[in-house]
């Protein structure tokens, strides 16, 4: 069973920063895209970026230039840093995983539980 562990998150002020990391746990034999996720109360959840094992990243629109996504594939970690945030931002952020429990298995989505994310205006 794998397991995605997030941490980071909090209440801000607008303007202000947090990074939120999430570290994959358990048995499996590769990582392939990580990401992070958002839904804000009411709306859908929404792509905010991801990354690949190669460092490849792409970023949604309403966070481009403000939010960096990196990873440490030896400590199977996601990172999203977030900068300028403002309370349009305000969300639980899950992050995500394409697993692949054995090599001859398919990839799977992993979810974390998700982390409350507060930027006050």
């Amino acid at each position: 069973q794998v397991q995605l562990v997030e941490s980071g998150g909090g209440l801000v002020q607008a303007g202000g920063s947090l990074r939120l990391s999430c570290a994959a746990s358990g048995s499996f034999f590769s990582i392939n895209v990580m990401g992070w996720f958002r839904q804000a109360p009411g709306k859908q959840r929404e792509l905010v970026a991801r990354i690949t094992s190669g460092g490849s990243t792409n970023y949604g629109a309403s966070v481009e230039g403000r939010f960096t996504i990196s990873r440490d594939n030896a400590k199977n970690t996601v990172y999203l840093q977030m900068i300028d945030l403002k309370p349009e931002d305000t969300a639980v952020y899950y992050c995500n995983a394409a697993i692949r429990r054995t090599r001859s298995t398919y990839e799977y989505d992993a979810w974390g539980q998700g982390t409350q994310v507060t930027v006050s205006s």
